[in-house]
């Protein structure tokens, strides 16, 4: 498929409604006296590099507000270029993710959201992964084979929190198949505002860490846009 390079258009509040109240109903499992685990994928080919920079001053948040609810084990995943796909150790501080994310640099190259869901179906298989987040903006391979592990991945409980920067139709319909079919959920996001992305991000690693009762207090404190929460947390 054929990437758009178009700026995003804002998420309208009903868009987002509608992802929050799908993280907020999303069933957790955890083990005893375990710490969340996350595992966070980007494109990170050559037209992700400003979000990819954003992502680096933000993705603290995902940590420090995860903290009080015993913590959160966060692993980076991306690909780039011709068929390169790494993924990190298991990191339990924003510093440390701040020096893995600062020391890739984004280049041009064809999709591999395969080999990140293949990744998540091989780490949760050897101990339970809670969720995965992904960021991207196009999707060019098979929709079919995508939704067949999106669909491993459900019966897995590992859902697929899509972000999308932008609103290419065909990827946010790709996009849409994969979220609903883990149990996850797929919101757009303006390419401008890190601020959304950071609230985004955060809800679903409070999600991860502590379930829907963690959400609902995060929202109720946080205020802004994590407001919305509180209104779809039964």
């Amino acid at each position: 498929m054929t990437k758009n390079r178009n700026l995003a258009k804002p998420s309208n509040s009903r868009e987002i409604d509608a992802f929050l109240d799908k993280v907020a109903s999303t069933p957790t499992v955890f083990a005893a006296s375990s710490s969340g685990r996350l595992i966070f994928a980007l494109d990170a080919t050559a037209s992700r590099e400003p979000t990819w920079d954003r992502a680096c001053q933000i993705q603290g948040e995902m940590f420090s507000e995860t903290e009080a609810l015993g913590g959160l084990e966060v692993q980076m995943a991306y690909y780039r270029g011709y068929g390169a796909f790494n993924a990190t150790p298991w990191i339990r501080d924003s510093k440390s993710l701040v020096g893995y994310m600062t020391g890739v640099h984004c280049s041009g190259g064809r999709t591999q959201i395969e080999r990140v869901l293949e990744h998540a179906l091989a780490e949760t298989t050897r101990r339970k992964v809670n969720a995965l987040i992904f960021i991207g903006d196009c999707v060019e391979e098979d929709v079919d084979g995508l939704c067949s592990l999106a669909g491993k991945l459900g019966l897995m409980g590992v859902p697929v929190f899509i972000f999308q920067e932008g609103d290419e139709p065909m990827a946010s319909s790709a996009f849409r198949q994969i979220a609903d079919i883990s149990g996850g959920a797929h919101c757009s996001f303006d390419s401008s505002s890190a601020r959304q992305l950071r609230d985004l991000l955060a809800a679903v690693a409070v999600y991860a860490a502590g379930g829907r009762k963690a959400l609902e207090n995060y929202s109720a404190r946080k205020g802004g846009d994590a407001l919305l929460i509180t209104r779809q947390v039964k």
